[in-house]
């Protein structure tokens, strides 16, 4: 719902967006991590390592980020994606994923894994896990997304997907200053990285 596409681009100014924009691939060109893809790499690892019952806590669903990383854990699970191990979170912070958690347990308590869209809402998470009597990961594995600073703090230190934002921002760069010498740009996926950690 923010105006400031449609101003840049009534105003003639060259735009790169950060992050799929959405509804607006087509118009506006964009750099985003594979996050599909990313959640497809880390649901497929949660189940190579045997766990048969894996739930996700997503992203709020009206961004692209929490959107295509549901997408790709539903790629993974088809049919055993089921709706009750399923809970969006209502935003990217700690307290939402304390708040998803809860939920999640109270609905497929039988998880084995969860898949969470962010590290901060899986820090959250672990704290509802940890008030449940829940050992991660003997009981319940968890992996988050980003590898951000938290993943490192939280007891266990998070598996997670790598953001590539450094790449991100360079390849915005790069196909900002094309675009102003009025060149060609085309919108650009980049690849995420598996971290594993104690999590999972």
């Amino acid at each position: 719902g923010d105006p400031i596409f449609d101003e840049l681009q009534s105003a003639g100014v060259p735009i790169v967006a950060c992050g799929r924009p959405l509804d607006r691939e087509d118009a506006i060109p964009f750099v985003a991590a594979d996050d599909r893809e990313g959640a497809r790499q880390m649901v497929s690892y949660l189940r190579g390592s045997g766990r048969a019952r894996i739930g996700t806590i997503t992203g709020p669903l009206d961004t692209p980020g929490g959107r295509d990383r549901l997408a790709g854990y539903r790629d993974v699970l088809g049919d055993e994606a089921v709706e009750a191990r399923i809970v969006p979170a209502r935003e990217y912070t700690y307290k939402a994923g304390e708040e998803a958690m809860e939920r999640l347990l109270g609905r497929a308590a039988d998880i084995d894994a969860v898949f969470v869209a962010s590290d901060l809402v899986a820090a959250g998470a672990l704290a509802a896990l940890r008030r449940a009597s829940r050992s991660v990961p003997d009981d319940i594995a968890v992996a988050g997304f980003d590898d951000s600073q938290i993943a490192i703090a939280t007891t266990p230190p998070l598996t997670t997907i790598r953001h590539p934002l450094g790449r991100v921002a360079e390849t915005m760069v790069d196909m900002v200053v094309k675009h102003i010498a009025g060149e060609p740009v085309a919108s650009q996926l980049v690849p995420t990285e598996l971290v594993r950690r104690e999590s999972a």
